[in-house]
């Protein structure tokens, strides 16, 4: 029997398959094993379909750099990660599930204040929230949760300041945010958490369109949705789309982050004592590869028929790319991939995705992960777990991996 994407009659590993326990920094051990065994596999997801599972470093960029693969999430056969996300993106589209040109003419709509020399000039307003979060902390009681008093005031300070949203409805945006990343959450919770912020943001863009300001939202509703380019609404879906990517990812490399450095105390001693920023420059670089807190995989559709090695994926079969076991594959990294080793050059990672679709925040988040790592641990050198690892309750339940909480002190 010839096994279409629909078909359940077939005994296919399960997708996404469990961390080993006691491992909470590693890629499940099965993907370990298919990499090495069987690299283009099919598997088994919540839904009974069978997509392609890339699990090797060089088939995930060939096939994401491959314009025959698709990104448009309204496919049929795309690989969608939860009931939830299902109906998030059919009820609603974004540059990120469009393929080029469409994804291309509305990337640019915000390309402008995600590059690299725009980044920078933020970078001392950046240092500055950061010097104030540690001043506080650092007044106040200890221990503290640093995920709440440090990793999600960071980049959520940052996103607000650039979009032109107040911090003051942080409670607002990441309470729904996280309903949204949940894998479990039910396509109700996910449109409700939608429709929430879309109602806010939308609210906030009519209020710009009279009263602009230096913001990412007054320029899309002076510039874009006044010349007709976007909706009101379209609008505000793109602000929802941006203000979850902007604090969500980031919040999590700070706080797991700063776990791996504590459990691995010779790599933080050579960020600490570094004076050169190429120092925690290259650290963010091994940290994102060795992490990879985005672990759902990118997801995408075959346009047409591919073969790549030895094997043909057909037009119309989803395609799940796992960064999280090729950033660990040691064709491609030198050295045990498997260890967290600062002075590796992990620049060729994949943890931002790869080709046309990749991250458009990453000149942020790096920005923003340099300066916390290279500050916090100089602050407060003597930062430590305030419990066992084994007490922490790790996001194996979301899109983005992470801490729920990280109790510190020092």
């Amino acid at each position: 029997m010839t096994e279409t994407h629909t078909d359940t009659t077939v005994e296919l590993p399960h997708h996404p398959s469990p961390r080993a326990a006691g491992c909470p920094f590693d890629p499940p051990p099965a993907l370990h094993a298919l990499q090495s065994d069987k690299p283009l596999t099919r598997v088994r997801i919540w839904d009974g379909s069978s997509p392609w599972l890339v699990t090797r470093y060089d088939h995930l960029r060939t096939l994401l750099g491959d314009p025959r693969v698709s990104a448009e999430a309204t496919r049929s056969g795309f690989p969608h990660r939860s009931a939830g996300e299902q109906a998030r993106n059919q009820a609603r589209r974004t540059f990120l599930n469009m393929d080029d040109p469409e994804h291309a003419r509305i990337r640019r709509m915000v390309t402008a204040p995600f590059a690299v020399k725009r980044v920078e000039a933020l970078r001392p307003a950046i240092q500055k929230i950061i010097d104030d979060l540690i001043d506080e902390m650092l007044a106040g009681p200890k221990p503290v949760d640093l995920v709440e008093a440090f990793a999600l005031p960071v980049p959520s300070l940052v996103i607000c300041e650039l979009l032109g949203v107040p911090y003051e409805e942080h409670d607002l945006f990441q309470r729904n945010t996280k309903v949204i990343v949940k894998r479990d959450s039910t396509p109700e919770e996910v449109l409700a958490a939608m429709t929430v912020l879309a109602d806010y943001l939308e609210d906030l863009l009519a209020a710009k369109q009279v009263r602009p300001e230096e913001d990412l939202l007054s320029e899309l509703a002076t510039k874009r949705v006044a010349t007709g380019e976007m909706t009101l609404r379209d609008a505000a879906h793109m602000g929802v789309l941006l203000l979850g990517a902007g604090h969500e990812t980031t919040a999590n490399m700070i706080a797991l982050g700063t776990l791996a450095l504590l459990q691995n105390p010779d790599q933080l001693a050579l960020l600490r004592t570094a004076d050169d920023l190429k120092v925690a420059a290259g650290a963010v670089e091994e940290l994102l590869r060795y992490l990879n807190i985005t672990h759902s995989g990118r997801r995408r559709v075959a346009r047409e028929d591919i073969e790549i090695g030895g094997e043909v994926i057909r037009a119309g079969e989803g395609i799940i790319f796992a960064n999280e076991i090729a950033n660990r594959d040691p064709e491609a990294f030198a050295g045990n991939p498997d260890e967290l080793d600062l002075t590796r050059d992990a620049r060729r990672h994949v943890a931002f995705g790869y080709g046309v679709h990749q991250c458009l925040g990453q000149p942020l988040a790096r920005v923003e992960l340099q300066a916390v790592y290279s500050t916090l641990y100089r602050r407060i050198p003597t930062l430590a777990l305030a419990t066992g690892i084994d007490q922490l309750e790790f996001k194996h339940d979301g899109f983005v991996y992470g801490v729920y909480e990280l109790p510190v002190t020092w």
